[in-house]
């Protein structure tokens, strides 16, 4: 598998989707023999198909003129996807106020999931409030992971798993 210098591709490509409006999400090599190069590409309003094609029409030619990668490759360009994960603390304050799963450490060595509303965004943390929970406060520290959820028509399940609450979150609603 050819390895491609991921951190200059990105820098290579990333002003010119800034210009035109698009936030860089991730770009990752994968595929079967690692040929394909997925662009992950964000903003506001959400991305449409024709933002993917867009990119996808500016991104190939800039790639193909580099010398950073070499031979033939499978340009995906994509959205970040429904669920996308929140990896940092403008992602949550951005996304304050929609449904999330978050998985979290509490004492020693345990973990739990929750599931619910992002109802706070702090500097000690998130608050979810879960219907069945209520407002549950995790630190910073303790979040292990966390991704959009998406309920489907009342669908979905909100649940939380060993849920305890955890001070230092002023609400915020």
């Amino acid at each position: 598998m050819p390895a491609w210098p991921i951190r200059q591709i990105r820098e290579l490509l990333e002003p010119t989707l800034t210009h035109l409006g698009y936030e860089t999400y991730a770009i990752e090599q994968l595929g079967p023999g690692g040929l394909t190069l997925r662009i992950s590409i964000d903003k506001p309003a959400g991305v449409t198909i024709e933002d993917c094609e867009r990119v996808s029409k500016i991104a190939g030619p800039i790639l193909d003129q580099s010398a950073l990668v070499a031979g033939n490759y499978v340009l995906e360009v994509s959205s970040p996807g429904a669920e996308r994960p929140l990896r940092e603390r403008w992602e949550y304050e951005r996304f304050a106020g929609k449904r999330v799963n978050v998985r979290y450490r509490y004492g020693e060595s345990s973990e739990g999931v929750v599931e619910g509303v992002l109802a706070a965004v702090g500097d000690s943390g998130i608050a979810v409030d879960n219907p069945k929970a209520g407002l549950l406060e995790i630190g910073w520290d303790d979040v292990l992971a966390a991704r959009l959820a998406v309920s489907l028509g009342g669908v979905g399940r909100a649940e939380a798993s060993r849920a305890r609450p955890a001070g230092g979150l002023p609400p915020s609603r």
